[in-house]
């Protein structure tokens, strides 16, 4: 099991780093040009600066039963095709069960944009967003370890 981080824009580098560093998971942050990372133990992949080309990148590296932290639904998709677990920031677990509605979501959203309508950000982040992504992740963590354990 591995951690990939879609570092573009991820407000959780560091909680996941230490999380991984707890239970000596290793970490790859993958991000574009415009971003800069360097933490002890990590493995940082620079990318050109481009559309998706970080989520691409970690798509290709990610495999079964590892987990990527992205924000995009559309990375979440493809690692849910590959058999990963993603996660989004705040804790959210992306599913086979959930990941159609969030990529309509999405495509909805776009559409809307489009026609010149303005949607509303997302909300300030808060503490107890870092506490729900910290307690999400430790469980994921828990059930993989627990379900290779049976396998």
């Amino acid at each position: 099991m591995k951690i990939f981080i879609d570092a573009d824009g991820c407000p959780v580098v560091d909680i996941t780093i230490a999380i991984a560093d707890k239970y000596k998971l290793p970490v790859t942050i993958v991000c574009d040009t415009a971003h800069n990372f360097s933490a002890k133990e990590v493995t940082v992949i620079t990318v050109d600066k481009g559309a998706d080309s970080a989520d691409i990148k970690l798509a290709n590296l990610i495999g079964a039963d590892d987990i990527a932290v992205t924000q995009d639904y559309g990375l979440a998709a493809l690692c849910l095709s590959k058999r990963a677990h993603a996660l989004d920031q705040n804790g959210m677990a992306y599913t086979e069960g959930n990941i159609d509605a969030l990529l309509l979501s999405r495509y909805t959203a776009k559409k809307l944009r489009n026609s010149g309508k303005r949607l509303k950000g997302p909300k300030k982040r808060i503490k107890e967003n870092d506490i729900r992504f910290a307690d999400s992740l430790e469980r994921l963590i828990k059930n993989i370890t627990a379900d290779n354990a049976e396998k």
